[in-house]
């Protein structure tokens, strides 16, 4: 490109950032709450002014606690776990294909695989796929990131590791938790056998914002199941219980005070609960959800009703309540790739999930307008309409073929600033 077209270029551009940052105020902050979060992300990078009233606008969706403007984050789980896509929270669905943005990931060098272990206020904390070794604090949406010091490793020891990440709003302090269930396998020409049926020893391990150290506080009251949903409510960290050698949930909701740093048992809604695999927690309009399977029917095609039970009062046994349930199904997109191979690659689905199918069902997100957001198996996303009890399967362009989802209300603040407030 010559010089004078180089000028012109950038006159012009010029002249279109004036045009834009001449707009009035009112006109601009009507706009934002139409915008998805993929396009709000792109206005905030017009202009430091735009930036400015995007930013602002992004917190005052975390003040209230609002649920518009949310973002998926779909981490590629195969076959090489380090891929991160993002698309815009599908409210409703008009049938065309959902486009997706793959996320630079500046930390790829020195972690080539990693898991999203816990995403929170903007922020997602990941770990190190082989070793789960110190986590990072990563802001997609700025791509900046911090690696937080190494933790206590067990070398020769059989692992498996549960982390969280939340805040700490009496302190107003962040904390990473990380739990290491471990024991001595040498020896033994099946460790992972032994592991689990031999007794455990676990470590509790936190890291605290203003204390860039970690420190071990104990042993686990209980094994938790090691998925990044896990769920912030009133202060505690909530996981389901994990029953690791029968490959299925226990039925139990544990939560993690992140200020008195104690376990403790969250109350069942109901006795009859009990005949249902709780293997979920969830927040719903602030307040503590989990999530039931019913084991009546068995098959791979049959896979049990889903009940979503929500905490009115948090702590109350008696304010329980039961608000949908969701029938049978799995999505004929997912039936069609387990009918249609018969190759090795598809034992995940058609051997693991007849002993635990409700693993592989999870409810990520319920909108204000009632819809429920679904993934299945990890490889597909629906939404459920309780009012018609229709399923509506989405379509994407060029995603990964198996992916977990996290749900995420994005920020333009770094990761410093947010993180070391």
């Amino acid at each position: 490109m010559d010089t004078d077209s180089k000028r012109r270029r950038n006159q012009g551009e010029e002249h279109s950032l004036t045009r834009l940052e001449s707009l009035p105020s009112e006109i601009i902050i009507d706009i934002l709450p139409r915008l998805p979060l993929s396009s709000l992300v792109q206005f905030g990078y017009v202009c430091p002014s735009w930036r400015v009233l995007a930013r602002n606008h992004l917190d005052v969706l975390h003040s209230s606690k609002t649920a518009a403007n949310l973002g998926l984050i779909l981490h590629c789980d195969h076959p090489i776990k380090n891929e991160l896509y993002f698309v815009d929270y599908p409210s409703y669905y008009d049938g065309k294909k959902i486009a997706q943005k793959k996320i630079n990931k500046p930390f790829c060098a020195s972690m080539p695989e990693f898991e999203v272990v816990g995403s929170f206020d903007g922020l997602l904390c990941l770990a190190d796929a082989v070793s789960n070794s110190a986590p990072y604090i990563y802001n997609p949406f700025t791509r900046d990131y911090i690696e937080l010091p190494r933790t206590i490793q067990y070398p020769n020891q059989h692992k498996y590791v549960v982390f969280g990440f939340g805040y700490n709003p009496l302190t107003e302090v962040y904390k990473v938790v990380k739990i290491t269930y471990y024991t001595n396998t040498t020896g033994f020409k099946d460790s992972r056998i032994h592991f689990w049926r031999s007794p455990q020893l676990s470590d509790v391990q936190i890291f605290s914002t203003g204390r860039p150290i970690w420190r071990s506080i104990g042993s686990a009251s209980h094994y938790l199941d090691p998925s990044p949903a896990q769920t912030l409510v009133n202060g505690r960290l909530h996981w389901a219980t994990w029953n690791p050698l029968r490959e299925r949930y226990g039925g139990q909701l544990v939560s993690f005070d992140l200020h008195d740093e104690k376990f403790r048992e969250v109350p069942s809604p109901t006795p009859n609960f009990g005949y249902k695999r709780c293997h979920q927690a969830l927040v719903v309009r602030g307040c503590l959800a989990a999530v039931g399977i019913c084991r009546r029917s068995a098959g791979l095609r049959r896979n049990g009703q889903l009940d979503i039970w929500v905490m009115k009062m948090y702590g109350a046994k008696e304010s329980w309540v039961k608000e949908w349930s969701i029938g049978s199904r799995i999505p004929q997109a997912l039936e069609q790739k387990i009918d249609g191979n018969n190759n090795n690659q598809y034992w995940k689905i058609s051997k693991i999930a007849e002993k635990a199918r409700e693993a592989y069902i999870r409810v990520l997100n319920i909108s204000e307008s009632g819809h429920i957001l679904l993934e299945y198996q990890g490889r597909d996303l629906a939404l459920y309409d309780p009012t018609t009890g229709n399923f509506t399967e989405l379509e994407f362009e060029g995603m990964p073929a198996w992916f977990q989802t996290v749900v995420h209300l994005g920020r333009l603040d770094e990761v410093d600033t947010i993180f070391n407030r």
